[in-house]
């Protein structure tokens, strides 16, 4: 996979107010959203401007996130065009709470990220608003 840019990554624990399903269940779409905030910070420091998110192409979502897991979004621009900009998005589980270890805030770093979610999305600067001029554009 070509890496056109440096990738940006966010990470932060979903809350109570993330969980929207029995059992503290974190809705799928909040994945989304972290994807879109990874973008935005992508666009802005490809073009200079929050550009806009056309569309997405592939969304996997891997394994279920609970309110107390801390996820890192990340994501890399790996196509350019005049306006459009392609990428890649995976959203990893680095930190969940366990129970089972003796209290209820009992919680792990685990040895291994779980993947959770991956997507390939289509941004869109207009031209008109690419702020940062490349000499290949």
């Amino acid at each position: 996979m070509p890496n056109l840019s440096s990738p940006v990554l966010i990470r932060l624990r979903m809350s109570a107010h993330d969980a929207h399903y029995a059992g503290n269940l974190v809705d799928g779409a909040r994945m989304l959203a972290l994807f879109g905030d990874v973008a935005t910070e992508l666009l802005i420091r490809l073009d200079g401007d929050e550009g806009l998110f056309r569309a997405y192409e592939k969304v996997e979502f891997l394994a279920p996130v609970y309110a107390g897991d801390y996820i890192e979004a990340v994501g890399r621009i790996v196509e350019v065009g005049r306006s459009s900009r392609r990428m890649e998005f995976e959203a990893r589980k680095v930190i969940r709470l366990n129970p089972e270890l003796g209290a209820e805030s009992s919680a792990e770093v685990l040895a291994e990220p779980v993947v959770v979610c991956r997507a390939v999305g289509t941004c869109v600067t207009p031209i008109d608003k690419q702020r940062i001029k490349r000499g290949d554009a």
